[in-house]
């Protein structure tokens, strides 16, 4: 069997330098680093992770439980996860809890799938993992719902207990910047379709849309904040609602991208153009936001940063390096298409 002592022998470097070469550490030459693989690769040496293991007390093996993978976040964070964790040297053991499919959005039912989350924590503590991430498939504090001696980050969702991190992306500031987008553009009358009201989304996000109404100076209209569901009805129905006003909204801020379909097809029934006669902008930049009539204007989640940022931080809890934030925020993108025109004196403009 091959040791690495053999490859440093015949590339004339030290045992050290070929361990550090096989976990892409340390400050080696680009020259010795092609030197050493060529000579694996020659070799076909394949490290005996058993006895590493047993010698470092690690595996490099991430878990990672995901509540729902059918859910639109969820793939592109696994995506992350898998490309930094690759770069990381790193494996992943996946493990899918098919919360959506038991309770879809009714979280107040969670309680039904914690027997589920502990089995899928104890079958990965059994395979002797490093560490944990959480795949959340709605941001909601789960503080309580792992405690494990290991480090665990929860991403799309958050916790603080001993050695928990959380890593998720700014709601307020998204919405804020997507009400300023508006305002920008001459809207004065922008109405809000809200999600849940128990929502932490739904709060953080209405906090980011009336902080940008009252720092331009606007009058905060509560008329024009509707509360919605997530789903696409309740855009629908909301929107209906907005249109019935007498001192009708020019912009519309859906609080996802499904309710903001609900608003374009209100529109089209009510014969209101969009981007004409009303400004629609929606959130989460889900594929189907694309194929919208017109195409949707929206906030883009940085769902493969969330993922690669989870794995960083992990990384480092695992080394025992320092971590200074405990909770991380990362920016949305605005993804300008089709779906809000400038206006002038209340009126739609070309």
């Amino acid at each position: 069997m091959v040791r690495i002592k053999d490859i440093a022998k015949l590339a004339n470097v030290s045992p050290a330098t070929v361990s550090m070469v096989i976990n892409n550490r340390g400050n080696i030459s680009e020259a010795t680093r092609k030197k050493v693989l060529k000579i694996i690769e020659e070799l076909n040496y394949q490290p005996n992770n058993v006895a590493r293991s047993l010698k470092t007390n690690r595996t490099r093996t991430i878990g990672v439980i995901v509540e729902d993978i059918t859910v639109f976040s969820s793939p592109e964070i696994i995506h992350g996860i898998n490309e930094s964790a690759d770069e990381h040297g790193m494996s992943i053991l996946l493990t899918n809890l098919r919360v959506h499919r038991l309770i879809g959005n009714n979280f107040e039912n969670f309680d039904r799938c914690k027997q589920s989350v502990m089995n899928a924590v104890e079958e990965l503590l059994s395979r002797q993992v490093d560490g944990m991430i959480y795949i959340g498939i709605h941001n909601r504090d789960l503080t309580g719902l792992i405690n494990i001696p290991k480090p665990v980050v929860f991403t799309y969702c958050s916790a603080s207990g001993e050695n928990q991190y959380s890593v998720n992306y700014d709601d307020e500031l998204a919405a804020f910047e997507a009400t300023e987008y508006l305002i920008q553009r001459g809207h004065e009358k922008i109405a809000l379709i809200s999600g849940l009201i128990d929502s932490i989304p739904s709060h953080d996000r209405f906090t980011g849309y009336y902080r940008a109404i009252r720092e331009h100076g606007l009058p905060f209209n509560p008329v024009y904040v509707k509360t919605g569901d997530w789903e696409f009805e309740s855009g629908y129905v909301m929107a209906k609602e907005l249109l019935a006003l007498a001192d009708k909204p020019t912009a519309i801020l859906a609080m996802n991208d499904l309710m903001a379909g609900g608003v374009l097809e209100a529109c089209r029934e009510c014969g209101v153009r969009v981007p004409e006669d009303l400004s629609v902008v929606g959130f989460d930049n889900r594929e189907i936001s694309f194929y919208f009539i017109p195409k949707l204007t929206t906030m883009g989640l940085p769902l493969n940063e969330l993922g690669r940022k989870s794995v960083e931080i992990l990384v480092r809890a695992i080394e025992g390096e320092p971590i200074p934030e405990k909770s991380v925020k990362l920016k949305c993108n605005l993804v300008e298409r089709q779906s809000v025109m400038p206006v002038r004196d209340g009126l739609a403009i070309q």
